[in-house]
């Protein structure tokens, strides 16, 4: 392609400035959610990655186990092993903080351990620490900040509650809580290595101070020269309890993105469909672009151009939008990822990367990756309009008049490929996840959105003509206008389907999901009052001494409680969740299969498991569950299988008395109160923070419970909401676009009704009529579409990516507002459009056809 036809394609480009930029901004707009998403992903693991490295020094391999620690008792067994170097044992503690809502993760360490393999963890005493700074680290009151735990522990928190907390650090004193007793530890000075919210302490003083005593969390290991990390856990293995497993520093930052993954690809997924609604952005007003060209292109071929130079020159136009708009996203997709660093930190919105404060970093490939999608996007949205206008015969477009209609009659659709579509979706359905990613739903979505666009025409056809019937002189030329050409309902509702689809899909999901976890919460909090001392992976917790006062509260009437252990089934797998706690009584359980009662045939023990472990281990009621509870394997009997959406990774539910006849364990994380009947349920609540102290435990009634959750569930999904407002307004934008552009090849059109009495009121009814119908049709097929994605995301997307079921609850008034609106704000949009088709003055307008 010669220079100067290059120079006459992007001269075209900034004549329809408008269209350009709007087609430049869908794509850009795609471009940086998705690239967003993706840096702040990869920036969030990479700072857990990075501060998992520097505490694990100069280790080969970790041996871990339950998040509850194992016994130290397997610590002299490894040191000693030849293949072992040098061994540290740590106690790895998420100490609460009294009357605060954060926590500070405190490592029990062994001062000469440390120094030969993680010799960042060294602490650095002051001259507070009062005895000689060498011995220092071996105190049992003394404790050691990070630069990053001192700031911020030594200032005032606000908490949800609109309540100030006191600092944690108060004169040189650190102001810890284990079980329902608070205590204070000398700040001897601080972690020069270390960054984050870190805390170091002597191992013995850190199992005496949080009831840890026997107890690991970790064991690092350096291996001896010329042993591999490969050879030494196949020595290793064999020696280790059932529970236990010995892995790579690394795989702690795999583990947590394993997590996160199928909350991110989602995500990703729905940045992906925004730029493929830009797309059908770009190919609505590529379309319009070639109709209102063809005497210019048949001008250009009938002076030599050849039929593939207007073809890469179309589809240069396109790439170039596509670029331009990639730059453009990838700038904001930078600036909306050091903007949720600024706001939320690391995390995405489900709580994998609460926390944590990464740094932006630069990622080349990625960068380029994006670049490409939006090039992809703008060529492919430009392919079909630029083929048709290369095979358009120059004589017959160089006809007067004849860009009017160009183009948008040819776009019928194809209703047989449409259909084959739909049926590639039902097949794509069937497919299994492929690495816990739901291929098959996510191909299944794309190939519901195509079928959409391609059986537009035929839904035209079926509704135009019930809408005939309206009187009125401008609805009726409205409707006659998009009856003899459909495929202007192609054109400007391309954008609008993908978007109403997209936006309803996840309206009914999201409203699904909200439903189902309002009726579990209700199930599982029967209770009147929840007690709890810490998270289940804190340092508080309740025990038996504590259970006896609760119960002689007055006005308590029973009590129930949970514990909540997190076991490593496998070296592979995420932590497996078991609840040890009754069964009936003031938990609920939302069995879908099974039942409540103890199996009588079976000997061993019984357990419930949730939804997520039956899918991931493949078993059922009846079946056998092996657990690594107490050091050894137990064997249950599963009698049922419950809902939970809290774990998406597995649980399973056993009777308190099972739990701690095996393990020995009387720790409680939760407690649930039955209040007597007639006792303020109040006064209850005020009499049990007096008995223990408002800071060391939390007292919640189900209802607040329930809003706190509901609140937390909407914080997930408001990047889920951002998302759909942005399709939303692509879809606008198709609109805009097309009605602006068409608007301007019917200038003769428009002259010729004005000189048939019609002013220019009028006419901007009339294109806002045209704007309303369009749009309707949009919206009804974006509705239909909408409805079988929603399935979809319901039960295969989900179902494969999270593991739980749902039930399907549709927003109808919300959709019937949403579908409303966005038809009145088509119209609109539409008119304004056109505006500037009706400027000229009617005798100019219908010269060109004198």
């Amino acid at each position: 392609m010669s220079a100067l036809v290059g120079r006459l394609f992007l001269a075209s480009l900034l004549r329809r400035r408008l269209a350009t930029a709007l087609s430049l901004l869908a794509i850009a707009l795609g471009v940086a959610l998705g690239l967003a998403v993706q840096l702040i992903h990869a920036a969030a693991l990479d700072e857990f990655g990075r501060g998992m490295r520097l505490i694990a020094g100069d280790a080969d391999l970790q041996l871990i186990g339950p998040r509850e620690g194992f016994d130290e008792a397997i610590y002299p067994v490894l040191a000693l092993r030849p293949e072992v170097a040098e061994a540290s044992p740590l106690l790895v503690v998420e100490a609460r903080l009294p009357g605060r809502e954060d926590s500070l993760e405190i490592l029990g360490v062994d001062l000469f351990r440390i120094a030969r393999v993680q010799p960042a963890l060294m602490p650095l005493a002051s001259r507070a620490g009062g005895e000689d700074g060498r011995f220092a680290a071996l105190q049992p009151h003394n404790v050691f900040l990070s630069a990053e735990a001192r700031a911020r522990l030594g200032e005032p928190q606000l908490r949800s509650d609109g309540q100030s907390a006191p600092p944690a650090v108060r004169e040189g004193m650190l102001w810890v809580q284990s079980g329902v007793r608070s205590f204070a530890l000398q700040v001897a000075g601080e972690l020069p290595g270390a960054s984050g919210r870190l805390a170091v302490m002597d191992l013995g003083a850190a199992q005496q101070h949080f009831d840890g005593v026997g107890v690991l969390s970790r064991i690092d290991l350096k291996l001896a020269a010329g042993v591999s990390p490969d050879a030494a856990r196949v020595a290793l293995a064999p020696l280790l309890p059932p529970g236990l497993a010995l892995r790579v520093p690394e795989a702690a930052a795999s583990e947590v993105g394993a997590l996160s993954r199928a909350y991110r690809v989602n995500l990703t997924m729905l940045a992906a469909i925004a730029l493929i609604t830009g797309g059908f952005l770009v190919f609505s007003t590529q379309l319009l672009s070639v109709a209102r060209r063809r005497r210019e292109f048949a001008l250009l071929r009938a002076l030599g151009l050849e039929r593939r130079e207007l073809l890469r020159g179309l589809l240069a136009e396109g790439a170039s939008v596509g670029l331009a708009g990639g730059v453009l996203g990838v700038a904001l997709g930078h600036g909306l990822a050091v903007a949720a660093f600024q706001l939320v930190g690391g995390d995405l919105g489900a709580g994998f990367f609460r926390g944590t404060r990464p740094q932006l970093q630069f990622d080349g490939v990625l960068i380029a990756g994006y670049l490409l999608l939006g090039v992809a996007a703008g060529v492919a949205g430009t392919w079909l309009p630029a083929r048709e206008a290369s095979r358009v015969a120059p004589a017959r477009a160089l006809k007067a008049g004849e860009a009017a209609y160009a183009g948008l009659s040819q776009a019928r659709g194809r209703p047989a490929v449409g259909l084959g579509l739909l049926a590639l979706a039902a097949t794509a359905c069937l497919l299994p996840p492929l690495a816990g990613i739901p291929v098959g739903g996510y191909a299944a979505v794309a190939c519901l959105l195509a079928a959409a666009v391609l059986l537009l025409p035929r839904l035209a056809r079926a509704l135009l003509p019930l809408l005939g019937r309206a009187q009125g002189v401008g609805w009726r030329l409205a409707h006659a206008r998009l009856s003899a050409t459909p495929g202007q309902a192609v054109v400007a509702g391309a954008g609008v389907i993908a978007s109403v689809a997209l936006a309803s899909a996840m309206a009914i999901m999201v409203s699904s999901f909200r439903v189902s976890v309002d009726d579990w919460l209700t199930q599982v909090l029967p209770a009147d009052l929840y007690v709890r001392a810490s998270s289940s992976s804190g340092s508080g917790y309740l025990d038996d001494a504590a259970l006896a006062r609760i119960a002689a509260v007055p006005g308590v009437a029973s009590v129930d409680t949970t514990r909540l252990v997190n076991l490593r089934i496998s070296d592979d797998e995420p932590l497996f969740s078991v609840l040890a706690r009754p069964v009936r009584g003031n938990w609920g359980l939302p069995l879908i299969a099974g039942s409540t009662e103890r199996p009588v045939a079976s000997e061993m023990p019984p357990a419930w498991i949730s939804e997520a472990a039956a899918d991931r281990r493949r078993i059922g009621v009846g079946d056998r569950l092996s657990l690594p509870l107490g050091g050894q394997m137990r064997e249950f009997v599963v009698a049922g299988i419950w809902r939970d959406y809290a774990r998406q990774h597995g649980a399973a539910l056993i009777e308190r008395a099972d739990y701690v006849a095996l393990t020995g364990d009387r720790r409680i994380n939760d407690a649930a109160i039955e209040v007597e009947p007639g006792m303020p349920v109040g006064e209850v609540a005020a009499a049990l923070r007096a008995a223990f102290g408002a800071e060391h435990v939390t007292i919640a009634l189900p209802g607040e419970i329930r809003a706190i959750s509901l609140e937390i569930f909407d914080r997930t999904f408001l990047i889920t909401y951002l998302m759909e407002a942005v399709t939303i307004m692509i879809g606008l934008f198709g609109i805009a676009t097309t009605f602006a552009a068409l608007a301007t090849t019917r200038e003769g059109e428009f002259g010729m009704l004005r000189h048939l009495g019609f002013t220019r009121g009028d006419v901007g009814r009339l294109i806002a009529m045209e704007g309303a119908l369009t749009a309707g049709l949009g919206v009804v097929s974006g509705l239909l579409a909408g409805g079988a994605i929603a399935w979809i995301l319901i039960e295969i997307v989900n179902r494969q990516s999270f593991h739980w079921s749902m039930e399907l609850a549709v927003p109808w008034t919300a959709l019937a507002t949403f579908a409303i609106g966005l038809v009145l704000l088509a119209a609109v949009v539409a008119r304004l459009a056109g505006a500037r088709a009706m400027r000229r003055s009617a005798v100019l307008a219908v010269k060109a056809d004198w």
